[in-house]
């Protein structure tokens, strides 16, 4: 794989989580009823970046879960025989709440299917939204974030890498040639 290019840097990853915080709140009036559900693994320190950032604007801090989709999957049989299981920490009642699940990247839409099948079985969310760092099209499935940091064009023989620094000691949203 070939670096092509750095999209977003430390700076534009703060203000698009920065400016997702807002839209969160001001859809759903506020932040009494949300709970931030971070998708492993990338989506887990995003979850929470948002949660502290909804705390500074609202002064109230959101519940935050941690989801796990690795039986969820629908391509498991094709990953691996036997897959690592990461473990989902939702310890509240997640009914009648609005769940926002949070990812680094939407591609094919079939994380998100996966999610909305593990956050059904936890319980009976009011709704379900969604929340990404970047959308890079490419759809499989009729799914649509409601909050999307920056729409990233890309073909399909390129991938976009998110870097975090709570996993890769470093912020940094990329394009890489796959050739």
């Amino acid at each position: 794989m070939k670096k092509k290019t750095t999209i977003l840097d430390e700076s534009a990853i703060n203000r698009a989580l920065t400016r997702i915080a807002h839209e969160i709140l001001e859809r759903n009036k506020g932040g009494d009823t949300i709970v931030l559900v971070g998708i492993k693994t990338r989506g887990v320190p995003l979850a929470k970046r948002l949660q502290a950032k909804i705390e500074q604007i609202e002064d109230i801090t959101v519940p935050i879960g941690e989801l796990d989709i690795t039986l969820y999957r629908d391509d498991l049989q094709q990953k691996s025989t036997d897959p690592e299981i990461l473990g989902t920490k939702i310890e509240l009642d997640i009914t009648n709440k609005t769940v926002i699940l949070v990812d680094d990247v939407l591609f094919t839409g079939r994380t998100v299917r996966a999610a909305m099948d593990a956050v059904m079985d936890i319980g009976r969310p009011d709704q379900i939204q969604l929340a990404v760092l970047t959308d890079r099209g490419h759809r499989e499935l009729p799914i649509r974030a409601d909050y999307v940091g920056k729409n990233i064009p890309t073909s399909k023989e390129e991938l976009i890498v998110v870097n975090v620094t709570e996993q890769d000691d470093l912020d940094e949203v990329s394009i890489y040639e796959i050739n």
